[in-house]
């Protein structure tokens, strides 16, 4: 049991280590296009997640059709239908322990939903969102 705790805490520091670092990589990209910018915005973040955007074939999408409201809960792909792990790192400690999987995801799910590459403000008011949810 007491393995079971460390081993619990040493996987929250380590996504909230990475986290801390991406998000601070991306503060710097998009104070090189706005110095004025102050961070990264739960409300924002939220905005974004759950609004409503025409995807590729006319359907109506939003991050909520396939991560739900609850992210300590698992959600369904829109498109395949395959369950989707909880995106709330406290309900699944493998979700934000690398940048790369990061990157990859936001860059995937904002072409799915947006039809484009997010901003790195954009990016950073999500994962701000997400990692709100834990709190």
């Amino acid at each position: 049991m007491k393995l079971l705790i460390l081993l619990g805490l040493i996987l929250n520091l380590t996504y909230a280590s990475v986290v801390d670092d991406y998000l601070n990589n991306l503060k710097i990209e998009v104070q090189k296009s706005n110095p004025n910018f102050k961070g990264f915005d739960i409300k924002r973040g939220e905005e974004i997640f759950t609004s409503k955007h025409m995807e590729k074939k006319g359907k109506e999408i939003s991050c909520t059709s396939c991560h739900g409201i609850d992210l300590t809960k698992s959600g369904k792909n829109f498109f395949t239908g395959k369950i989707i792990e909880p995106l709330s790192p406290i309900a699944n400690p493998k979700r934000f322990t690398e940048v790369k999987n990061i990157e990859k995801w936001l860059r995937r799910n904002f072409n799915d939903v947006y039809n484009r590459v997010g901003t790195a403000q954009e990016k950073g008011d999500v994962v701000t969102y997400i990692i709100s949810k834990d709190k």
